[in-house]
């Protein structure tokens, strides 16, 4: 009989067999099957290669020596990915992270390095600048007492740094001056040297000292960057856009570089470079309140005070810190109409920095607009007191004391901010304490701030040879400090020595060519006989400060006075473009400018315009008459000039 074969017991198929499928069906379940091949082919390509951690640890090395710090980091971080216990590894990090500042961060890998058996006397210097860079001098200074001989170079820097950080300037410069007679190849310490100088206003000294730093590691983006720091100090932003491009053709996202090349560019009204820098910074510090700042200013400019609003917000806290924080969100209320608000604002701001000059001001105006004019007076009093006072401060005073019905005061600020307006400074105040100063007469003159303060004092009550002799000592002694040599160029100037002030000023400009310094400048030229240099120096100002609308004002006064009228008229009318048209003394200049150019009825526009916010001005009366005149209203121009002749002198 036949087997009988029992369909339960019938051997499978072997192999892979599609279920059975509609005709429509059977092609779609082909193509995912090809798909989820193709898928697992790509995870396979895409799957990141092992990590090779010596390789890692060596480009770490190489990319920290060669000053690229943020690729040491990023290769240091990845090497410990491939071994967390990897003590080198630990150690490159925290190394990458102290030349970036991030002491806490740097803290943290350093006693993981201890946690896996690195002996703490080994990492005594280390541990004592991740503590200064987190605010820690005294703890720096414990850690760097225990460190041995052979770190006695490194163990000097961080003990300056920190007497520095402690308010002891003169032991911190002391020690890194002698560190650098003793190595005067250790580029890190003429940095610090020159970082410590610049911050006491020794330019000169301290541009010596980047320039060694720079010349000895010239793949150092810190020496780079304060080396661009000073030659936008001395010379102008334009000039120090090279070296801060430098620091970042060595690490692109060097954070110090970036801000500055970011803040510098806004200076020029670069924007977009502004925007995109700051953008960079984030990339390096997210969140960081200072890019978060610049580009909150970028807003504001652009007249999107909701976004700048939005930056500063999610700025937070932090940047309160930023000196101009406070200004800029006061700016913001004013606009906005909350007018209180913003005069609370910058009366916080004064009490933390009593002289930020531009926060009195904008105090001063707005106190004056709520009808305050005796406090905006007392604010205005340190602005107004300055030798070198802008003409918008004297008008903004002038209005202020006006209102309170003193004409006759209210006419001399007046007439300083005219002088002011063409380049011409009020040399001293006349308010200073003789009794203070005779109090101070026998103290040595160590400390340049008030070895200047006393100089000036004594030649505000009439002592000029003593004032002259100080002076004199002064320059000697600080031949690189540029407030130095500004207040022997005050002295001569007062005594009417036009060519030795201009001397002093051509050695302050060399260190330092900001406004001050070039009006100054100009004005001891024009008044030496040296016409032709003053325009120099003040085409070279602007060839660095285009934006100054200082030096535009001035340009465009040098422009009337050769009869070049189009030329003035275009300054002018630029100038106006910016500030508005609710500056008194600019609309009288724009009313002389176009009278010149025989153009009455524009004139007579700009004089009017002018005339209803200053009618008392005499410098605005005159170009109303001019302007009148231009325009054919003889008569009306006669009337101005009989009511110039009655105004206070």
């Amino acid at each position: 009989m036949a087997d009988t074969v029992y369909p339960m017991l019938q051997r499978r198929r072997r192999g892979f067999a599609l279920p059975t499928l509609g005709r429509r069906a059977r092609p779609i379940a082909i193509g995912l099957i090809a798909f989820a091949g193709v898928m697992t082919g790509v995870f396979a390509a895409t799957r990141p290669a092992p990590i090779d951690g010596a390789a890692a640890l060596a480009a770490s090395r190489a990319t920290l020596a060669a000053g690229n710090f943020n690729a040491a980091r990023s290769n240091a971080q990845a090497a410990l990915r491939a071994d967390p216990a990897s003590i080198q590894g630990h150690l490159l990090l925290a190394r990458a992270y102290l030349r970036l500042g991030e002491g806490g961060y740097a803290l943290a890998e350093l006693t993981r390095a201890r946690e896996l058996g690195v002996p703490a006397r080994s990492l005594d210097i280390l541990l004592g600048e991740a503590r200064l860079l987190g605010g820690d001098p005294d703890g720096a200074l414990a850690d760097i007492a225990r460190a041995g001989p052979a770190h006695a170079a490194e163990a000097t820097r961080v003990r300056a740094r920190a007497y520095a950080a402690q308010g002891r300037r003169g032991d911190a410069a002391g020690l890194l001056e002698s560190l650098v007679r003793t190595a005067p190849n250790d580029a890190r310490a003429w940095t610090d040297l020159g970082r410590l100088r610049f911050s006491g206003g020794e330019v000169g000294t301290a541009d010596i000292a980047a320039s060694r730093a720079a010349a000895l590691a010239p793949g150092d983006p810190e020496a780079l960057t304060l080396k661009g720091e000073l030659v936008r100090s001395r010379f102008g932003p334009l000039a120090s856009l090279p070296w801060f491009a430098a620091a970042l053709a060595r690490d692109a996202y060097h954070y110090p570089a970036l801000i500055e090349q970011a803040a510098t560019s806004g200076e020029l009204g670069r924007h977009r470079e502004m925007l995109a820098h700051s953008r960079a910074a984030l990339l390096a510090r997210p969140g960081d309140p200072q890019a978060l700042y610049l580009q909150a200013v970028l807003s504001a400019r652009a007249g999107n005070a909701g976004l700048a609003r939005a930056l500063l917000g999610h700025a937070g806290t932090a940047a309160d810190a930023i000196p101009g924080t406070m200004l800029l969100w006061g700016m913001l209320d004013h606009r906005s109409g909350q007018g209180e608000q913003a005069i609370e604002r910058w009366r916080a701001l004064l009490r933390i920095q009593p002289l930020n000059l531009r926060a009195r001001v904008l105090l001063g105006a707005a106190l004056l607009r709520s009808g305050d004019a005796a406090g905006a007076i007392e604010t205005m009093r340190p602005v107004v007191a300055r030798d070198d006072a802008d003409p918008h401060a004297l008008t903004l005073a002038a209005r202020a004391v006006e209102r309170l019905g003193d004409r006759v005061a209210a006419a001399r600020l007046l007439d300083r901010a005219a002088i002011a307006r063409q380049g011409v400074a009020a040399i001293f105040a006349s308010d200073t304490d003789p009794a203070a100063l005779a109090a101070a007469a026998g103290a040595a003159p160590s400390d340049p701030t008030y070895a200047i303060g006393l100089i000036r004092g004594l030649a505000s009550t009439g002592r000029l040879d003593a004032a002259l002799a100080r002076a004199q000592a002064l320059s000697r002694a600080t031949p690189g400090a540029p407030a130095a040599q500004v207040a022997l160029g005050d002295i001569h100037a007062v005594r009417g020595r036009w060519r030795e002030a201009a001397q002093a000023y051509r050695r302050a400009a060399d260190l330092r060519f900001d406004e001050p310094v070039m009006l100054r400048l100009v004005d001891a030229l024009g008044r030496a006989g040296a016409a032709r240099d003053a325009a120099g120096a003040l085409s070279l100002y602007l060839s660095q400060n285009p934006r100054s609308l200082v030096a535009q004002r001035l340009l465009a006064q040098w422009q009337m006075a050769s009869a070049d009228w189009n030329a003035a008229i275009e300054t002018l009318e630029g100038v106006r473009g910016r500030l508005g048209s609710g500056d008194a003394g600019l609309l009288a200049d724009l009313a002389r400018a176009y009278a010149g150019d025989g153009d009455g009825p524009v004139a007579r526009r700009y004089a009017a315009a002018a005339y209803r916010l200053a009618p008392m001005n005499a410098g605005v009366v005159a170009a109303y008459a001019a302007a009148l005149d231009a325009d054919g209203q003889a008569d009306g121009a006669r009337q101005l000039l009989v009511k110039l002749r009655q105004l206070p002198r």
